[in-house]
């Protein structure tokens, strides 16, 4: 482990935290440009920080803490309003927002869809997906490639084949420059949301990105109405699968309205943050050649010149191990943030209604506390998952609300990652580093612009 440590010209890319504290229009500003950057550096050396931006606040890095936050006391933990307000525009009252009871019977509704056996089921299309990004990738020569572009590009269309597969009416590119367009208009944090102000005061952002948000949804409910009048064909879809659940409790099924903010929360979240873990992969992969020739030689090994399927999966640990290392260094969720509904104690400090919780993820998987150094890149880690406290590697949450698309997601991720790594070889491009800056996501500002050759 040192050794290999020693043989890194430098670390991988990372946000300068803060050192100083900030008023709160400094908070602000920092926030629309890069929401980690108000994140305090003492953060990656401490269980828990507290203070005062408007409300009080408290930053929780203490995996014994996020766990009562995340599971035994989830129900006095709801998602903050910030968050709420955010994204409840584009997806509304979806599983990703909705909280008690209203979440509980959606998601008892839901989980059928993301079984094993239906992930696995949907895995041929991830296959075919990484297939056509390989001869993207060959067809460029040996010119740089953003590799973040094409990462997008590529989920995309996997998440768009999985949810409306076959419907030669869904207007895919439509759809994918609304949720572009809502995440860079809506998604900097306002300073309404920051003072408090209530969701019904208009902020400027979501009302430019109100038109965008109309299309896509009417372009959703336009290919679900066709699809339940036309009935599945072949190997059920996400659509299919949404379209028969109903909650095994109640047996109440989700409405037209539900079902489109469910199915627009999964294309948004099904598409971007694989995509950035994929992205995230290749710079740590070009970053350090040796563990990308490691990774190579377990996708050759295992692959030949062929796609990576499903089934190959369980046989290429260390790809998946780059992908969750990607994910340690750069979770596509940064932050999360928490409202306390009721008094607690956590790490030994009051908590009390009305207090902001944060978790800020990026710096739980740099926390000194939990990982031997925890800027480098170091895939190795994730061998032994059981060395990893549970609460202490959080890209996908964890409790009752962990992401349901986790296995979906790595799934995703193995399959496209080792069928690239199987045939190409990627370098950097000297002076062309992407810097990680987080919106409503931790993207890698600029691009990752890569160097491909035939391996």
């Amino acid at each position: 482990m040192k050794d290999h440590a020693t043989t890194q010209p430098s670390l991988p890319v990372r946000v300068p935290l803060v050192t100083q504290p900030m008023t709160m229009l400094q908070s602000l500003a920092a926030a629309r440009r890069n929401i980690l950057s108000i994140i305090p550096e003492i953060a990656t050396r401490q269980p828990i920080v507290s203070g005062r931006t408007g409300t009080r606040w408290h930053m929780v890095m203490d995996p014994d803490a996020l766990r009562r936050i995340l599971l035994e006391r989830l129900d006095d933990y709801p998602k903050s309003s910030v968050t709420k307000n955010l994204l409840r525009p584009a997806i509304g009252e979806s599983l990703f927002i909705a909280e008690g009871a209203e979440w509980r019977w959606q998601r008892r509704a839901a989980a059928p869809a993301f079984t094993h056996r239906n992930v696995l089921g949907l895995a041929p299309v991830m296959t075919a997906a990484a297939e056509r990004a390989a001869e993207r990738v060959a067809a460029s020569g040996p010119a740089a490639i953003d590799m973040l572009e094409e990462m997008v590009a590529t989920t995309f269309d996997v998440i768009s084949d999985v949810t409306f597969s076959g419907d030669e009416g869904f207007a895919r590119q439509r759809v994918h420059a609304a949720i572009d367009h809502y995440i860079a208009e809506a998604g900097r944090i306002s300073l309404l949301d920051m003072l408090g102000f209530p969701e019904w005061v208009p902020r400027p952002g979501r009302m430019i990105s109100g038109g965008a948000v109309r299309d896509m949804k009417s372009v959703a409910d336009k290919s679900i109405a066709a699809r339940a009048a036309r009935g599945p064909a072949g190997v059920p879809d996400l659509l299919d699968l949404l379209l028969e659940a109903e909650d095994p409790e109640t047996g109440r099924a989700m409405s037209a309205g539900e079902l489109r903010d469910n199915l627009l929360a999964f294309i948004v979240a099904g598409h971007e943050t694989t995509a950035l873990t994929l992205a995230w992969s290749l710079y740590l992969c070009a970053f350090d050649q040796q563990v990308q020739d490691r990774a190579r030689d377990e996708a050759q090994a295992v692959l030949g010149d062929r796609a990576c399927t499903g089934e190959d999966v369980e046989k290429l640990p260390f790809v998946r191990q780059i992908c969750e290392e990607a994910l340690r260094l750069y979770p596509p969720a940064g932050v999360v943030s928490r409202t306390a509904r009721a008094a607690d104690t956590l790490c030994g400090r009051e908590i009390r209604p009305g207090d902001t919780v944060m978790i800020p993820i990026y710096a739980l998987h740099r926390n000194r506390l939990l990982w031997d150094a925890p800027d480098a890149f170091r895939p190795d880690r994730f061998a032994d998952r059981k060395a990893i406290p549970r609460y202490a590697w959080l890209p996908f949450g964890d409790g009752p609300r962990i992401c349901i698309g986790a296995s979906f997601a790595i799934q995703e991720a193995v399959i496209i990652l080792a069928t690239l790594l199987a045939r190409f070889r990627f370098a950097p491009v000297p002076g062309r580093a992407p810097e990680p800056v987080m919106i409503l996501t931790l993207r890698p500002d600029g691009g990752v612009w890569l160097l491909a050759e035939a391996a």
